[in-house]
């Protein structure tokens, strides 16, 4: 039904997206799908990689560490953004085209009021995604 699954990380906040990181390992192996895991990062140092090189091989690591713990294909994707809290939902978009995803699986919190206003990340991806989205709550 799937062949390639898109998960979006937060590398500085994996102990947030457990419940996400589960479900799309499962779903990939359940579907024999390879898993990408996207992660956005800006050009500037910070606490992830003094450069984009950096935060990738972070991410291929993470990537590797979880195929193996899981039994399943997954590779990384890193995206440079100009400002990666700005620019995340357009940047996730394009991450969709660019690698091929047929379903995005992405943790998001519960909603609250101000996602009344400017909606959360998972809810804009639901709303304008060309391909299935799942987002887990957790």
């Amino acid at each position: 039904m799937f062949s390639k699954i898109m998960t979006p990380v937060d590398l500085a906040h994996l102990d947030k997206l457990q419940r996400a990181l589960d479900c799309a390992a499962d779903l990939a192996s359940h579907y024999g799908a390879d898993l990408v895991y996207v992660g956005v990062t800006a050009e500037t140092p910070g606490a992830l990689g003094h450069n984009p090189e950096e935060y990738a091989a972070r991410l291929e690591a993470f990537a590797a560490q979880q195929a193996e713990t899981h039994g399943i294909v997954a590779s990384a994707h890193a995206v440079v953004a100009h400002d990666p809290a700005t620019d995340l939902d357009e940047t996730l978009f394009k991450a969709i085209d660019e690698i091929g995803a047929d379903l995005v699986v992405m943790q998001s919190h519960v909603p609250n009021l101000v996602d009344y206003i400017w909606p959360s990340n998972g809810g804009k991806l639901c709303g304008h995604a060309k391909v299935s989205v799942m987002v887990v709550r957790g």
